[in-house]
């Protein structure tokens, strides 16, 4: 007999005893039940003997339940003396940290207990491992009452070192394996999504591409605490900068991983283009334009009167095509260009990513111009400036250059202005929602 048979025989002899002496008790209380019923009903007092006991069954009852709402449950602790504490069901704030801990059990826990002192909910947590500890990286939900300083002080309590603090919102609800992934899709889709890819996985940081082969980055790049740098599948060098907090070894593979991606993938523009009709009757065809557009970018330059090409590039009109290559580029940002049923480009729209900010420009043919062919573009502009999560764009022209300030208006969107030595820098905020392109009258469009 093996050791599992003895095990299961055991267990059904018990289990036949036990049910033998609960039957054996159920039948004892049957007739010790029956016994004092018959003694108390027949007994000369028995009536009374029966209602005083109910009696006082329900008395009992209603006393514990008085004694219970009176009582409930047992109080919080009282808290330190001289330390108020936070109302657990008040409003509350997101926050994103960091601090550095160190590398052996029990760290992050201690961390944890501190944050709870003070009613701290970790939401989601990212470990980067360190050569001589680890970064850990929280998002936290903390009573609006509790300042940074608190939070740092927390930290600090269980162990964290170089804390670092900065408010979150909604946006960074979304897990990491998550946001990596989308961002990833969409850098595999347009390749002009690199920088505000690499820009939405670091948070504020600077995204600067850098023409010309720096001998001094190797092809995995190089990274040196709040800079990285990275080839440029596109020719030159993508540099990636934030004052705070240093990148970490987990970061500079992420980069570089989106860069492999998108060198793996080469050069591609999404194929979609809408054919619109103007006031006018005429079709235009908006698309969105690359390096492929050069010739043709040229040969509209060859149409613009100087004073267009003055507007435009606010140097020397010779210099013009020079701007072209770098404007078409879909490393520096995105380009919109309009084409005649003929297949004449006549107008292009820019969207630039300048560092942080955001440049929007415009550049119509003489015989095109005020004719709606801009404001489309522009509209279409914003619209994608919105949606990459921009929280404005600005234009740069001459304050003479009163077609580009209407246009402008036209978005309903608030503006800034700003006039130095003849120069006009318009800025519009834009709404934290996706915008759409604004239908205009007289005008229609269709997806080819």
């Amino acid at each position: 007999m093996t050791d599992e048979t003895r095990t299961k025989s055991a267990r059904a002899r018990h289990h036949w005893r036990r049910d033998l002496v609960e039957l054996a008790a159920l039948f004892t209380a049957v007739a010790a039940a029956d016994s004092v019923a018959d003694t108390v009903v027949h007994g000369a007092n028995g009536p009374v003997l029966l209602v005083s006991s109910a009696a006082a069954l329900l008395a009992t009852a209603g006393f514990h339940t008085w004694w219970a709402r009176r009582h409930g449950p047992a109080a919080l602790p009282p808290a330190e003396p001289g330390r108020e504490e936070p109302e657990a069901c008040g409003s509350t704030a997101l926050w994103r940290m960091r601090t550095t801990v160190r590398d052996e059990p029990g760290s992050l826990a201690a961390l944890c207990v501190a944050l709870a002192h003070h009613r701290v909910d970790i939401l989601a947590l990212q470990t980067h491992p360190l050569a001589d500890g680890a970064v850990d990286e929280l998002l936290l939900r903390a009573p609006d009452a509790l300042t940074p300083a608190e939070l740092a002080d927390a930290a600090t309590t269980g162990g964290g070192s170089g804390t670092w603090l900065e408010r979150a919102d909604a946006h960074d609800l979304v897990d990491a394996p998550t946001r990596a992934l989308t961002l990833a899709t969409r850098t595999a889709l347009d390749a002009a999504e690199l920088p505000l890819a690499l820009r939405q996985l670091f948070g504020r940081c600077t995204i600067r591409s850098l023409p010309g082969t720096d001998p001094a980055v190797p092809p995995e790049g190089t990274w040196d605490e709040t800079v990285i740098r990275l080839p440029d599948p596109s020719g030159g060098t993508i540099t990636i900068e934030r004052p705070h907090p240093p990148f970490t070894p987990t970061e500079f593979a992420r980069a570089r991983a989106l860069v492999e991606l998108d060198a793996r993938l080469g050069p591609r523009v999404p194929p979609l283009s809408d054919v619109l009709t103007l006031p006018e009757g005429n079709e235009i065809t908006v698309r969105r334009a690359g390096p492929g557009d050069l010739a043709a970018a040229r040969e509209m330059h060859d149409r613009c009167s100087p004073a267009t090409l003055s507007r435009r590039y606010h140097g020397p009109v010779g210099d013009a095509d020079r701007y072209l290559r770098h404007l078409l580029s879909p490393r520096f940002g995105r380009t919109l260009a309009a084409y005649t049923a003929s297949g004449r480009l006549v107008a292009l729209g820019h969207l630039l990513w300048d560092g942080e900010e955001t440049e929007i420009s415009l550049l119509v043919e003489d015989a095109w111009q005020r004719r709606g062919v801009g404001g489309e573009l522009l509209g279409r502009l914003v619209a994608m400036a919105s949606e990459a999560g921009c929280e404005s764009v600005y234009a740069v022209t001459q304050s003479s250059n009163t077609a580009m300030v209407a246009a402008m208006r036209a978005l309903g969107l608030p503006l800034d202005y700003l006039i130095e030595e003849g120069t006009l820098v318009v800025t519009a905020r834009l709404p934290r929602e996706p915008a759409r392109p604004a239908a205009r009258t007289g005008s229609s469009a269709h997806k080819r």
